[in-house]
């Protein structure tokens, strides 16, 4: 027969490699998350289509990744303008009136959301300040130039890098 005292052993034991396996697993889980389910060749313009958002034509440095979740997905596209341009196109996308505002709450340095614009090696716009400007919209009877295309609500940055640059940051869930 098995004492009482070696049941108590072999359950502290196995509840001990449950616990410890299970942080490893976590940790690992974390990780696996962060780079997990990024579709492969998804191309600037196919993203612009899909959420409804123009690039204009003197956009470079265009970046796109489309991340499937368990309940949505998300779109990141980044592209840069000459600021006068960004200026010009973030006008014409929000309702008549609005205005994009400063990143009044920072995210600390460290932020990395899993479906992030990291995967398309940015920084995140959240982390940013000077410079910033953010703002969202979505297209339910949205009628400016350029907002009249959207097909799902976006969340928008515009942050600028210097020298007449302004980097655009658009995230979707699509």
């Amino acid at each position: 027969m098995i004492s009482g005292t070696a049941v108590m052993v072999v359950m502290a034991a196995v509840v001990s490699g449950i616990l410890f396996s299970g942080s490893d697993v976590s940790v690992g889980r974390a990780e696996k998350t962060d780079a997990c389910c990024w579709r492969e060749g998804v191309t600037p313009a196919a993203l612009s289509e899909l959420i409804g958002i123009r690039i204009p034509e003197p956009a470079t440095d265009r970046r796109a990744g489309h991340k499937i979740g368990e309940r949505d997905d998300t779109g990141v596209l980044a592209f840069t303008l000459p600021t006068d341009d960004a200026d010009a196109y973030t006008s014409r996308l929000f309702r008549k009136g609005t205005r994009m505002v400063g990143n009044l709450h920072p995210q600390d340095q460290d932020f990395r959301p899993p479906d992030g614009f990291a995967h398309l090696g940015l920084p995140e716009p959240e982390t940013l300040v000077e410079g910033l400007t953010q703002g969202s919209e979505c297209p339910d009877e949205l009628t400016t130039p350029e907002g009249r295309h959207l097909k799902t609500c976006i969340d928008l940055f515009a942050h600028e890098l210097g020298a007449g640059v302004t980097r655009i940051y658009v995230k979707a869930t699509v």
